[in-house]
């Protein structure tokens, strides 16, 4: 089975605009999020989805010049992007991770996808019951649930975000939640505004500029440190239906 991530990036962000090309210690947000996914063990290619509009030709040439695949489709419509840039890599299972998310761990995403794996299930995740900080998200599926979900998906918001038909129709669809042990999903560490921004660069400058800890790493110095948590503690989430 060809486990292909598909990491969504573009510059078009209402609220931190260009924030996946931002300096997050001497890297882009973007390559955060690309560095740490290339130490999974169970993802064998990824690529970078992006849009065909033109503010988006920089993420186009940051990657090109990296050396990283990348591909163009609809703005507006991800789930098409997302079938067709699965199509074109000839994806068995499709792992999706979204660009602001620059300490995605690779054994939390390694660890769903294993799940995905033994449980043979059309999708699973570690969102459908929240027990992770926000921004470890990790949403896996097979080629043949994201088709039927391209083919069957009519709401706006239903094509905007990829995967809501799929985990919103469990008599369509084997769904497989992934839970931690404790419940952390009070903890943000995602990207979408300039306190979100202020929070992950306080991190990684806690960790010298590196990026290849872990998210307990990250936990143990959030709790022992209440200041930084209180940095982004007001933003709230925008919901998938907006």
């Amino acid at each position: 089975m060809k486990t292909v991530a598909i990491v969504q990036a573009r510059m078009g962000s209402s609220r931190l605009p260009r924030k996946v090309l931002k300096d997050l210690g001497g890297a882009t947000v973007l390559d955060r999020v690309l560095n740490r996914l290339g130490r999974s063990r169970l993802i064998q290619e990824s690529l970078v989805a992006t849009t065909t509009e033109p503010a988006d030709d920089a993420i186009v040439e940051h990657c090109e010049r990296a050396g990283r695949k990348i591909f163009r489709g609809s703005e507006q419509d991800v789930l098409d992007r997302y079938y067709q840039a699965a199509k074109s890599m000839d994806a068995d299972a499709v792992v999706r991770i979204t660009s602001d998310c620059p300490v995605i761990d690779p054994e939390v995403t390694d660890a769903t996808i294993r799940a995905f794996l033994d449980r043979r299930a059309d999708y699973a995740s570690n969102t459908l019951v929240r027990s992770f900080p926000r921004g470890l998200d990790t949403e896996v599926m097979t080629m043949q649930a994201l088709e039927r979900a391209w083919h069957e998906s009519t709401k706006p918001y239903e094509r905007e975000h990829v995967t809501p038909y799929i985990y919103e129709n469990p008599s369509k669809f084997k769904l497989h939640g992934i839970e931690n042990d404790t419940d952390c999903s009070q903890h943000r560490w995602t990207v979408d505004t300039p306190e979100d921004l202020q929070l992950l660069q306080a991190i990684y400058a806690r960790f010298g500029g590196r990026d290849d800890f872990g998210w307990r790493e990250v936990l143990k110095l959030v709790e022992g440190n209440p200041s930084l948590a209180e940095i982004n503690s007001r933003v709230a989430q925008k919901a998938v239906h907006e």
